[in-house]
């Protein structure tokens, strides 16, 4: 089954085209890659799908609905979740305070929040993700507060407290130190293989090459690869793309 469907998927920023009639499909339960140079629009290309940018043609697929155009919040219910480049946290607030206030709004109505009935299952929740991102002994402490590498877990687990069925991550591993980068791979891994689909925007290339079964190249908005790993490493149009075409 197709977790996420995009067809002619094109967007326009006052006569540039940002994407230009995208095409692909992530399979339910696939660790995917997006990957290309700076300015490329894969950024661009989440924004379409969570909705926080309007597709100027083209469809967008989620688990065979049609999403196309639907507002963000509408989307986060449907089952997306989405990190960004620029981390997305409530600094004066603490670890847990700031996963907690994650799940608010995938939780039926402001009457029902106000009075907190999930209360308990929340925090059981919250405090398994954090023991599993390694960041539980923070839970107390203002995210402010926090190293780099353990407020991008924190965004992290934010993400995952209303159990999205397919996640995209926007550069998780960006600025990151070595030790903390390859803890949160084997976080990656082990939440696909739990069967979360995920779709991965990275310009660490260990990290894509490790992580994902398949992966999209875009360059100047524009689809120019698809394959495996090793396809997309010998793919000359790739390499042409991130270091310049050959004389």
């Amino acid at each position: 089954m197709k977790a996420l469907e995009v067809e002619g998927l094109r967007k326009d920023f006052h006569g540039f085209a940002a994407l230009r009639g995208i095409d692909f499909f992530v399979n339910t339960g696939e660790l995917f890659g997006l990957i290309g140079p700076n300015g490329s629009g894969k950024t661009t290309f989440f924004n379409c799908v969570t909705g926080a940018l309007k597709c100027s043609a083209g469809r967008v697929v989620f688990n065979g609905r049609e999403i196309t155009n639907a507002a963000p919040d509408a989307v986060y219910r449907m089952g997306i979740g989405r990190t960004f480049q620029l981390i997305e946290l409530f600094p004066g607030m603490t670890v847990l305070d700031n996963m907690l206030l994650a799940i608010q709004e995938s939780q039926g109505s402001m009457l029902r929040r106000l009075f907190r009935v999930r209360e308990d299952a929340n925090e059981r929740r919250a405090l398994e993700l954090l023991e599993f991102l390694q960041i539980a002994h923070v839970k107390d402490e203002y995210a402010r507060n926090l190293s780099y590498g353990q407020q991008k877990l924190l965004d992290f687990g934010m993400v995952l407290m209303p159990k999205p069925a397919l996640i995209l991550l926007d550069e998780p591993a960006c600025g990151s130190e070595t030790q903390m980068r390859q803890q949160m791979m084997q976080q990656i891994k082990e939440l696909n293989r739990q069967g979360t689909t995920i779709v991965l925007i990275e310009h660490n290339m260990d990290v894509v090459m490790n992580l994902c079964t398949r992966i999209v190249v875009l360059d100047t908005g524009e689809k120019i690869a698809e394959g495996s790993p090793q396809e997309i490493q010998n793919n000359q149009k790739v390499i042409d793309a991130y270091f310049g075409a050959g004389e």
